[in-house]
């Protein structure tokens, strides 16, 4: 979402991906595309997302400029109390120099994070929890690709949080500043054969100026278990600012708590063009301790039972005039009558 606690889990776990639980055996990452994953990173579980990117940009028409410089995403994320819930920090620093080309000829040079924000996400609908018969069928191999109609039941999520912007940024709307919320709608198929659709709804800076709405669809494909590719398409729509971008990419599993990936990121206008490449990685540090549930029903506590009836069988004193073998062959048929059930 999502990797299971099978032979086939890591067809999913390079990018967020997952099953039947909300932790996993192996890094779940929201890395390379931008979207974010309906499941959280499992309780205890500390996790770093990093990518350092270049950028460049170019108007053509009236007011043309060019913008070429570098920026770092990062996020980082805890899960925390319940497997549903997850406390994160995001955000996008960018370096640039944007050089106006009509007329007269000037640069600007400019820094300031793009977005931060801080939220929470909460899984609020699991369709995978304690589906036994959703489980990877170990000994087919076909049985595990046929197409399942309730796969197409998606995970949904919900997230709170808020924008933090500084007065005078560049890359926001002029009179933003301060704090401002944040909403989004994430959702995830995981589909049979290590396909994995994720869409994100989310509304930024709700109240302002640049109130955005955002769309993002992910479409991601395991092909063995350490590769996975991804295309990726986000819309963006506000008074301040629109696009398209595409991206395309992959990611490759190092080991189970550390992530490498690549993306590029481009767009088909001219108002301005976008093109980017980056580079990141995810790392977790893993304090994720299974939860014991003492229902009584183990087969410790099954045992001490038969052994606490069979010590009060043994206490029974036997009754005036009872025939001592009678006695004995009561108690075996007791202890057989108990065994039986």
């Amino acid at each position: 979402m999502t990797p299971y606690k099978s032979a086939l889990c890591f067809l999913f776990c390079l990018i967020g991906i997952q099953g039947f639980c909300q932790y996993t055996d192996v890094i779940n990452s929201n890395r390379p595309g931008v979207s974010r994953s309906a499941f959280s990173v499992g309780t205890n579980v500390a996790q770093l997302e990093i990518g350092p990117y270049l950028l460049k940009e170019e108007r053509t028409p009236a007011a043309s400029y060019e913008v070429s410089g570098f920026g770092i995403d990062f996020a980082v994320r805890y899960g925390l109390l319940w497997e549903e819930l997850e406390l994160n920090i995001e955000g996008s620093y960018q370096n640039d120099t944007k050089t106006f080309t009509s007329n007269i000829s000037a640069e600007e040079d400019r820094a300031n994070f793009k977005f931060l924000a801080v939220g929470a996400k909460y899984l609020v609908f699991d369709p995978y929890k304690n589906a036994e018969e959703d489980k990877p069928n170990l000994y087919s191999w076909k049985a595990n690709r046929q197409f399942k109609w309730k796969s197409l039941i998606p995970a949904i999520s919900i997230y709170l949080g808020a924008n933090y912007d500084t007065k005078t940024n560049p890359y926001t709307a002029p009179g933003i500043e301060g704090f401002s919320p944040k909403v989004m709608i994430a959702t995830q198929n995981n589909f049979s054969g290590g396909w994995v659709f994720v869409m994100n709804l989310i509304k930024d800076r709700v109240g302002t100026d640049q109130s955005d709405f955002q769309y993002i669809l992910t479409l991601t494909h395991a092909f063995s278990p350490k590769w996975v590719i991804f295309g990726e398409t986000q819309g963006i729509k506000s008074d301040f600012y629109a696009d398209n971008l595409f991206r395309f990419g992959g990611a490759y599993l190092w080991g189970k708590d550390f992530q490498l990936d690549t993306a590029i990121t481009f767009n088909t206008k001219d108002t301005p063009s976008v093109f980017s490449v980056n580079f990141g990685a995810s790392y977790r540090l893993d304090f994720h301790k299974d939860k014991e549930v003492d229902n009584g029903t183990s087969a410790l506590d099954e045992a001490e039972r038969q052994s606490n009836r069979k010590g009060r069988n043994r206490k029974k004193k036997r009754k005036k005039g009872e025939d001592p073998e009678s006695i004995i062959k009561k108690r075996k048929k007791d202890n057989i009558d108990f065994d039986d059930n």
